[in-house]
């Protein structure tokens, strides 16, 4: 492929490079774009078709914040050069995240002092309820991925009766896009501004909305029993995180009251186009990163386990970063830690006519900053998988 090619004589489609006749699979065949490749994002971007898309971070300090960083360094366009952190401000990346040294960042700043003329697209990793009106403030010109909860849920109302503060930026939630990428890419293609998914709605999401649209399994006695890493807590000194509190046991939290119910619930309505309520418990592991979705339906009559089988591998088929494995493998959450993949299966339950679906994804990345690399690739016009293609970390 020759360097002087330029992104509008390329179609960029789910991980794919079209030129002519040509498919080129960037997954597949782990393709690079030339180095000196010149660019157009689209006719609206402030972006220098010549220079790197420059990033803007907000909440630089939390984890969600340095798994950005880690990833973007391998990422070829995209270049960090303005980074937030009001309780850091002053300090290095490094001396917060050492891990991130070899890499070069500029200094974290307050949001009051950030210059946001200076960059073309922003990651906002900031608590829920501090999002919505720095994110209102913003220039209009910026493509920008908020990875909290404050703009998840359209109804403002329920916003308000699950996060306990009304929301302050009602205005915008009426362009948003919610960015469950694999099933709303389209809708992704034409944000400006992207709500990204919690983290226990991306793994009950991916498996249960291609379900729920082919009507082969029945919309009430959903039944989710779900398990996260610590890290899911964010970096915050809590008493109930401390080691001692967390090794060896479980504990579970939210019950009944856990935020990302409500997040679920309108993704599998808007799929069903009627209500459905679904009975969720997540429970803290004493493991840092992980999380696993073990989900258990009924089907409708005449449905069996091997039809919802074959409908994830189909709706699944042509996706990198969602994987349904062979029948009987069980899915691990050690086979998808550090990496932007979901692994997922089906299997018949003891009692007739229901099945047991497990779904696993890396809480921080594919249920958080990767899934957010994934949808800023697409509104930008990008390859998907640019920054994300690394392989689990195993052991």
């Amino acid at each position: 492929m020759s360097s002087a090619l330029s992104f509008s004589s390329i179609c960029f489609e789910q991980g794919c490079w079209f030129k002519g006749e040509r498919k080129i699979r960037v997954a597949d065949k782990r393709v690079k774009m030339p180095s000196s490749m010149s660019f157009r994002v689209s006719a609206n971007s402030s972006v220098n078709s010549e220079k790197d898309i420059r990033i803007g971070l907000l909440g630089a300090s939390g984890y969600t914040g340095a798994e950005i960083v880690r990833l973007l360094a391998n990422h070829p366009h995209f270049r960090v050069t303005l980074m937030t952190a009001d309780r850091k401000a002053g300090q290095s990346m490094e001396s917060v995240f050492p891990h991130l040294r070899a890499q070069k960042l500029p200094r974290l700043i307050s949001v009051k002092d950030a210059d946001f003329s200076t960059v073309d697209a922003v990651f906002c990793c900031l608590p829920h309820g501090t999002t919505q009106e720095i994110i209102k403030g913003l220039p209009t010109a910026l493509k920008v991925v908020d990875l909290s909860a404050d703009f998840r849920l359209r109804n403002i109302a329920e916003y308000e009766e699950w996060y306990g503060q009304p929301h302050k930026a009602v205005e915008l939630q009426k362009e948003v896009v919610y960015g469950l990428t694999e099933l709303l890419r389209e809708d992704i293609k034409k944000a400006r501004l992207v709500a990204n998914p919690g983290c226990y709605p991306t793994s009950i999401q991916l498996p249960l909305v291609p379900l729920i649209k082919a009507n082969l399994i029945k919309h009430e006695n959903v039944i989710i029993d779900a398990k996260s890493g610590v890290s899911g807590a964010g970096r915050g000194a809590k008493e109930a995180n401390l080691y001692s509190e967390i090794a060896e046991g479980i504990s579970s939290y939210g019950v009944t009251r856990h935020r990302h119910v409500p997040e679920i619930e309108q993704g599998l309505s808007d799929v069903a186009q009627a209500k459905v309520t679904v009975s969720f418990t997540p429970h803290l592991m004493p493991m840092i990163r992980g999380m696993q979705s073990t989900i258990y339906v009924e089907m409708a009559p005449g449905v069996r386990t091997e039809d919802l089988y074959q409908q994830l591998r189909t709706s699944y088929e042509d996706e990198e970063f969602v994987k349904v494995l062979d029948e009987g493998v069980v899915p691990r959450t050690h086979n998808v830690r550090g990496s932007n993949y979901c692994l997922m299966n089906v299997f018949p339950d003891r009692i007739p006519g229901r099945a047991i679906i497990i779904s696993v994804i890396d809480n921080l990345v594919k249920g958080a900053s990767g899934q957010a690399l994934q949808n800023l690739n697409i509104m930008l016009g990008l390859p998907e998988t640019m920054g994300l293609l690394n392989q689990p970390v195993f052991p």
